[in-house]
């Protein structure tokens, strides 16, 4: 996996809420990441990363925010939102992608 051979470790994948799903969180040093996969075949509609709309990350910190208060525990680290878009044959990793 893409993310693992930068040096993030897996805590959970598609956690689902009421609120929506996130696609992966990791830990990346002392920081939990929050990490929202994109994939285009196509940029005909926009790229992955435009794919990321505002609806889609309010979404994303209320999951966010719900993962925090099941895990008491993990909210005293530092978190972020990071953007995994893999457009046809190109990967890009945006991180603190949104606050």
């Amino acid at each position: 996996m893409y993310l693992l051979g930068r040096g993030l470790a897996l805590v959970e994948r598609n956690y689902r809420t009421r609120y929506g799903e996130i696609d992966l969180i990791m830990r990346h040093a002392e920081a939990l990441v929050f990490v929202e996969v994109r994939y285009r075949n196509s940029t005909r509609f926009g790229g992955a990363i435009q794919s990321v709309t505002p609806d889609k990350r309010r979404r994303l910190k209320r999951t966010a925010l719900h993962f925090l208060k099941q895990h008491p525990g993990m909210a005293v680290r530092p978190a972020r939102f990071d953007i995994l878009a893999l457009d046809r044959f190109r990967v890009t990793w945006i991180t603190n992608a949104f606050e």
